[in-house]
């Protein structure tokens, strides 16, 4: 059986992006808190991730402290990958660990995104290429640590990193 990650019929993934290569695109409007996509793949510890190609390493979504879903052949990829990209001014967040959902309402062509400050925790930076006004310019892999990310994304954090919200700063992984 080949996993793969299931993406509303109101959203057509891999069409071209105006951030970044290909994108997640809805194809009809989306309400606030409707179902987005369900990400699928193969639950994986960091050490197995860093092992992985690059093409594979970049499927990836992260589930929990130290554990990530992706695919783990190249024949997977396409199906597992969700194609959103990041942004600064995310209209797509986490109800969850898996599931994405619309964080307002999105109207047909608009392209779905994420902060990945709502899933990510890790050690480095990349370049931000949204071109929002609030860009950020490099997301960073403690983004999520930021208070007016907190306040801005509220709920749709992913499960684990709300947890660790909810316990407050210096609390243990």
């Amino acid at each position: 059986m080949l996993v793969s990650s299931y993406i509303s019929p109101k959203a057509r993934k891999g069409s071209p992006s105006t951030i970044e290569g290909r994108g997640l695109v809805a194809v009809a409007p989306i309400a606030r808190d409707e179902l987005v996509a369900i990400k699928g793949g193969h639950i994986v510890d960091t050490a197995t991730l860093r092992s992985l190609p690059e093409r594979l390493a970049n499927s990836d979504v992260q589930i929990a402290d130290g554990f990530h879903l992706v695919a783990l052949e190249d024949a997977e990829y396409e199906p597992v990958m969700l194609f959103i990209n990041h942004s600064c001014e995310a209209n797509v967040g986490f109800a969850g660990n898996i599931v994405l959902v619309a964080m307002r309402d999105i109207a047909a062509g608009e392209e779905l995104t994420t902060d990945y400050a709502l899933f990510d925790d890790y050690d480095s930076e990349m370049r931000c290429r949204c071109g929002t006004p609030s860009c950020r310019g490099t997301i960073g892999g403690r983004d999520w640590q930021r208070p007016e990310l907190q306040r801005r994304y509220g709920p749709y954090f992913s499960w684990y990193l709300q947890r660790r919200l909810a316990a407050g700063p210096g609390s243990p992984r």
